[in-house]
């Protein structure tokens, strides 16, 4: 029942996100924030611990730097999962353009509750994601993204957890 209800919520915030046609006011001309929303699997290479997940992410596109890797900047999140677990989190991401395609590979360090989900072994775990995302608009991107969790073997035990989101990617 818990799941069911879990999925339709996160099929209701896709539908809701992806049919509107603008969050910001017409006023506002530039891109100065995004925000990406992410559902997906956490932890699928586990069967016995898998769980469906719902997230968002923060990017200041005024925060950026400019470096040999791509365009730099920094990024704050989080999500949680059909079992309570939760997973907040603040680091920095490349954004690659591609042509119509951007390629986001981030790493970000935060603090794991595992509710009734997986024990990853330690509240500080740390998170590396790459991302694929097609810009549908110039104010909106859909795309895939892998991400592991892991705490670098700081705690007694370092299972991590390795999921894949799909992402709706709004800027402001």
């Amino acid at each position: 029942m818990k799941v069911m209800i879990f999925k339709k919520l996160s099929i209701f915030l896709f539908a809701f996100l992806a049919t509107s046609s603008s969050f910001a006011s017409e006023e506002i001309n530039s891109s100065e924030h995004q925000l990406n929303f992410f559902n997906g699997n956490f932890d699928f290479s586990d069967d016995k611990q898998k769980a469906i997940s719902i997230g968002f992410q923060h990017q200041n596109e005024n925060l950026f730097r400019n470096t040999f890797l791509g365009n730099v900047s920094p990024i704050t999140g989080g999500f949680i999962t059909e079992n309570s677990a939760a997973y907040v989190y603040t680091g920095v991401e490349w954004n690659i353009d591609m042509g119509g395609l951007t390629l986001t590979p981030s790493f970000a360090p935060g603090l794991y509750h595992k509710g009734n989900g997986k024990d990853l072994g330690h509240v500080l775990e740390f998170k590396s994601e790459v991302q694929l995302s097609y810009a549908a608009t110039d104010k909106s991107s859909l795309g895939v993204s892998y991400n592991h969790v892991s705490n670098a073997s700081l705690g007694d035990k370092n299972p991590g957890a390795n999921s894949y989101m799909f992402n709706f990617i709004k800027n402001f």
